[in-house]
């Protein structure tokens, strides 16, 4: 039997591709030490969904609380399963420019040196396997700010005449701008998956992802853009808006809709290849777009605030041109739109968010 491993697989994308290649039929050794508790606190701790994998999956998902970063026990489980490894898909990581600022080290150990271990891994012990890399359009830190954008009512646009109307490409420059820490230790991952696809031949695939979430997402203030935005508004609890008017742009993908790409390349992987993977303009929104659309399924007014600060290397407007995977991928089809995406964040979690609904 073929065995997938998958880093932080009690995440939201880990989860999502546990759930779906199982039902493929490999058999997943996953890979979480809920680290997510540690940077966000008990709000945002993965136990509950590795509980929950462990309950659907039995036998076909086997967990490991490694950690990354110790290269020795990377490379222990890797030799275990040798090259019964076909498939490795890394989502782990520390995910919020604000943390990344109070332990650096911690940051850069998580996104830069836990993804070479599991790179080197790979090349001794399954490099045959396919190997996926969840990175971010942080990557291009804040070099989207200097588009020519145009203030709308409820959002800031980029001029109908500009090249990337459609959205960003993967020609946008990574170099000379502000990323925040945590982006510069994304890059560093990002550019070893590349490197290891160039120099040993390994077929990797780079995802620079937008704003990616769904029901699985464990989100908390620091991360999780849409998924916490809708447990606020059904729980009660007051939200922050940080800079920009409320009129940021993001575009939001389904981490469903981002598992169904991820499988397209491993049925057809190639090599050192780099995708900008979104909600693209079939589905993106901006802040307060994102407010009024929890406010209507929620059926609750949301209690917001605001902050004219806005966060370090934080984009005014992204929209990701994701042409070039289509074109690669032209069977692959995107579903969920913002409000779907949203109804399924909402239905899938209100029960359990009603236990701490403020009065």
């Amino acid at each position: 039997m073929a065995v997938a491993l998958v880093t932080g697989s009690a995440g939201l994308i880990g989860s999502e591709a546990v759930d779906s290649l199982v039902a493929l039929g490999y058999d997943v050794i996953g890979i979480d030490n809920d680290m997510r508790r540690r940077f966000f606190g008990d709000e945002a701790s993965t136990a509950w969904q590795k509980s929950e994998l462990e309950r659907r999956h039995g036998r076909r998902y086997v967990h490991e609380s490694l950690d990354i970063r110790d290269a020795d026990a990377v490379l222990a489980l890797f030799a275990r399963y040798g090259t019964s490894v076909a498939v490795v898909i890394h989502t782990a990581a520390q995910p919020s420019h604000d943390w990344a600022a109070r332990e650096p080290f911690t940051d850069f150990g998580v996104n830069a040196t836990g993804t070479l271990n599991l790179l080197e891994a790979t090349r001794q012990h399954c490099p045959d396997a396919v190997f996926i890399f969840t990175s971010t359009n942080k990557v291009y830190g804040d070099t989207p700010n200097r588009l020519p954008l145009v203030e709308q009512e409820t959002r800031w646009e980029i001029d109908s005449s500009h090249p990337f109307v459609d959205g960003i490409d993967e020609s946008m420059s990574i170099d000379q701008s502000t990323h925040s820490l945590f982006g510069a230790s994304k890059v560093a991952a990002d550019v070893l998956v590349q490197e290891y696809g160039r120099y040993f031949g390994i077929r990797t695939g780079v995802f620079r992802g937008g704003c990616l979430t769904g029901p699985h997402h464990s989100g908390t203030m620091l991360h999780g853009f849409l998924a916490y935005l809708m447990k606020c508004t059904v729980t009660g609890t007051p939200y922050r808006v940080f800079g920009y008017k409320g009129k940021q742009v993001r575009d939001n993908i389904h981490s469903a809709d981002l598992v169904s790409a991820f499988h397209a390349f491993i049925e057809t992987p190639r090599v050192a290849e780099v995708y900008n993977m979104g909600g693209s303009r079939f589905s993106h929104c901006s802040m307060l777009e994102a407010i009024t659309l929890c406010q209507q399924i929620a059926g609750r007014e949301l209690s917001w605030s605001y902050e004219e600060k806005n966060r370090i290397g934080d984009h005014i407007w992204y929209v990701s041109d994701i042409g070039k995977f289509k074109r690669h991928y032209p069977a692959w089809v995107q579903r969920y739109d913002v409000r779907a995406l949203l109804q399924d964040i909402h239905d899938q979690n209100v029960e359990r968010w009603q236990e701490h609904v403020a009065p």
